[in-house]
């Protein structure tokens, strides 16, 4: 089963819980961080088209 293993947001008022929240200044700083953990994480990003990236383990 997949499951979100962190968010990148614009507006940290986007998210809630128990996973990492990362804040970026701007949507270029944004696509930064997320392309980076996604890497870093090795899991899938996905825009929630929001102002929210979700990065997404499917291994499970």
């Amino acid at each position: 089963m997949s499951r979100i293993v962190a968010a990148v947001v614009l507006d940290s008022q986007q998210v809630t819980g128990g996973i990492p929240i990362f804040l970026a200044d701007n949507a270029e700083e944004q696509l930064k961080i997320t392309f980076t953990l996604e890497k870093i994480m090795n899991a899938s990003a996905h825009d929630l088209k929001n102002g929210t990236y979700i990065l997404v383990d499917h291994s499970h």
